[in-house]
């Protein structure tokens, strides 16, 4: 049953992640900028004052520039570090903190760790994606990490992927493990979609 599954999750990343490659960096300096201006509207408009986010990698969305003036704002944001057991720790924004490669080659900051349980507090949750169909179905990177955390959670808070404006697909493959998300944050717009 998985296979076809798998096989359609795998092309589909491929072709996404090789046009997220061909993108020029004036475009993604440009959708970093209109990133922070959708999530500092969401989290004013939600009352956020503990949140997860993530540092982006090269050819993401930016989330940097928002994290950044989140802090400013007096935000607490959660950071996730990945395990080599498929379970995410977290650790607290801080500006001052040196960013090095994690697991599988993602930027993740050099802090006191928290436990897995630490995202239970947030107010929302703002991960990453690499397209979200209009059901809310996000496919991710193949590895898991947030589809456990989620399908964990007893309380889940609102949940936003982050992805350009050509991820927000009519429909993307679906396994039983993935979990939903409330809604997408986009260069230019703020979605909330329903299943």
């Amino acid at each position: 049953m998985g296979d076809g599954i798998d096989d359609a999750k795998r092309a589909l990343r491929a072709d996404l992640r090789e046009r997220r490659q061909q993108r020029s960096e004036q475009a993604n300096e440009a959708a970093a900028s209109g990133i922070r201006e959708q999530l500092d509207a969401l989290v004013t408009q939600l009352g956020v004052q503990t949140m997860s986010c993530y540092l982006s990698t090269t050819i993401e969305p930016g989330t940097r520039e928002f994290i950044a003036g989140a802090l400013e704002r007096g935000i607490r944001v959660l950071l996730p570090l990945t395990r080599t057991d498929g379970l995410l720790d977290w650790t607290v924004a801080d500006p001052d903190a040196e960013v090095v490669e994690g697991v599988f080659g993602v930027p993740e900051p050099i802090s006191d760790v928290l436990s897995p349980l630490a995202v239970d507090e947030v107010d929302v949750m703002v991960i990453p994606a690499a397209a979200v169909d209009r059901h809310g179905t996000r496919l991710g990177w193949g590895r898991g990490y947030f589809d456990k955390t989620l399908g964990s959670m007893e309380h889940r808070p609102p949940v936003y992927a982050v992805i350009f404006d050509s991820e927000l697909l009519d429909d993307v493959p679906r396994d039983l493990h993935d979990q939903p998300v409330t809604g997408v944050v986009t260069p230019t717009r703020t979605v909330t979609l329903t299943r």
